[in-house]
């Protein structure tokens, strides 16, 4: 009998429980016979159909430029006409459609954020206007260009984008790709001097933002931080680390705050 003296383990309390509880990792999730347990095998099947529908869903545009109000918005597509050939020809979303570039009114802006949908609309439906709402309350004192919404992106398409616009520095949020214990993680890639061509070694990327991993407030002060930084040295990529306490504290809290504008020295 389950408790009884003869099965002295089942009063056991289950020793995975609390790491269970920390994370969203399939951990300890014990077995029926040779199986999985029905609940778990279950679980798993619920979040295989998740990643699939966060990858061939769409971002519904309309709303994320409502909720990123009053914020300008400027809407752009790639060169990938559709969504099957997003998935297949990662090419094209790379770069933009031939008639949007000359569509972009040329300006001078210390910071440009681009969103794209990448490869989970959850991702950027639930938390990009969030953290460009954060981002643009710590860098209020630089010049921002409107916000670019980008359709069937990847992140090159930024360098384009920004290059057109005249930014020093972009900012391209994306979804990312969904795993199966997350299918709504947005990704921050940080260029500095952006234009076409530009090699992933020279960007910054801040990854796992959403609920249960980064927070938006963390990920804007990375962000930030790091933005802060590549003004300052005129650089990201590879030669830019991160050495931003993991932490506030009384004596950090505002350690990264740069009044200047980005590109210009102080």
């Amino acid at each position: 009998m389950p408790g009884s003296k003869d099965n002295p383990k089942d009063n056991l309390k289950d020793p995975w429980a609390r790491f269970r509880s920390a994370t969203r990792a399939r951990i300890a999730l014990g077995r029926s016979g040779d199986a999985l347990p029905t609940k778990a095998l279950l679980e798993f099947q619920l979040a295989h159909a998740r990643a699939r529908d966060a990858v061939h869903s769409a971002v519904d545009i309309d709303r994320l430029a409502a909720d990123l109000a009053p914020l300008e918005t400027i809407r752009v597509h790639s060169a990938a006409p559709d969504r099957p050939t997003y998935l297949r020809r990662p090419d094209l979303g790379r770069k933009l459609a031939a008639d949007n570039a000359a569509r972009l009114p040329a300006g001078e802006w210390d910071i440009l954020f681009v969103v794209a949908d990448g490869l989970s609309a959850a991702a950027v439906q639930v938390n990009a206007a969030p953290l460009v709402h954060a981002c643009v309350a710590r860098l209020g004192h630089l010049r921002i260009g409107p916000v670019v919404l980008a359709e069937q992106a990847r992140v090159a398409l930024g360098d384009e984008v920004a290059a057109a616009l005249g930014a020093r520095l972009v900012v391209l949020l994306v979804g990312e790709r969904p795993g199966l214990s997350a299918a709504e993680s947005l990704g921050a890639y940080l260029t500095w001097d952006p234009k076409p061509g530009r090699a992933d070694s020279e960007r910054n990327c801040i990854s796992n933002i959403h609920a249960d991993g980064l927070s938006i407030a963390t990920a804007a002060d990375k962000l930030c931080w790091l933005a802060t930084e590549a003004a300052r040295r005129k650089l990201t990529g590879v030669a830019l680390k991160e050495d931003a306490p993991s932490l506030n504290g009384p004596d950090n809290q505002n350690n990264n705050q740069n009044n200047g504008r980005i590109g210009h020295d102080q």
